[in-house]
């Protein structure tokens, strides 16, 4: 049985966010990159960081399979952990966030529901972003031998197969993984990010 605090009291900072973006030449927010295993999450969100970072943007990437390894290592993969594995990262990416700092948070992120509550963590400060690619492309390229552990039902629960995934309906950005080459999708996530996260 989980007993939550109740003798809590919240403190107010004594900077404030548009002091700390100002400080950081640019606003905070968060990144969420959602789609299917293989849609290429990973790997955008690690060069997007590197590009980010060479132009002397703060910027950290929040990927599952780290945070899994520190942060939600007491997690698994049912429904109810898939939940909570989303909501811990929400919390954690609006601090970043509140603090200044461009999070990239490539995660599956299946439900809607998820999502909506990871977006309330951080109000005005959350970009939704779809890696369309379809199942048939993502299982294809397979990059960590998942797709064929679960269809011969080595991994349960495993979205796209044996759990679903719910797509965005109305994501700040689509990108269609399964057409556009690396570099073109790199190219659009500048665009966004120059657009969307000056601070004049």
């Amino acid at each position: 049985m989980t007993v939550k605090s109740t003798n809590i009291t919240r403190t107010e900072h004594r900077i404030d966010r548009e002091v700390r973006w100002r400080e950081s030449g640019h606003r905070g927010g968060v990144l969420w990159f959602t789609g299917l295993s293989g849609s290429g999450k990973t790997t955008l969100a690690f060069e997007l960081e590197r590009r980010l970072f060479e132009k002397n943007y703060r910027v950290y990437v929040l990927d599952g399979d780290n945070v899994r390894h520190g942060l939600n290592s007491d997690l698994g993969f049912s429904p109810q952990d898939r939940e909570e594995n989303i909501r811990r990262i929400g919390e954690v990416a609006a601090l970043f966030a509140d603090a200044g700092i461009i999070v990239i948070s490539a995660f599956i992120s299946p439900y809607r529901r998820d999502r909506d509550q990871a977006r309330q963590a951080a109000p005005g400060m959350f970009h939704e972003i779809h890696m369309s690619a379809n199942l048939d492309i993502c299982e294809a390229r397979d990059p960590k031998g998942l797709y064929k552990k679960a269809r011969h039902g080595d991994i349960a629960d495993f979205t796209g197969i044996s759990a679903p995934y719910e797509s965005p309906e109305t994501p700040e950005l689509v990108l269609d993984t399964g057409g556009l080459t690396i570099e073109e999708s790199l190219g659009r996530l500048m665009d966004y990010v120059l657009h969307n996260f000056r601070t004049d």
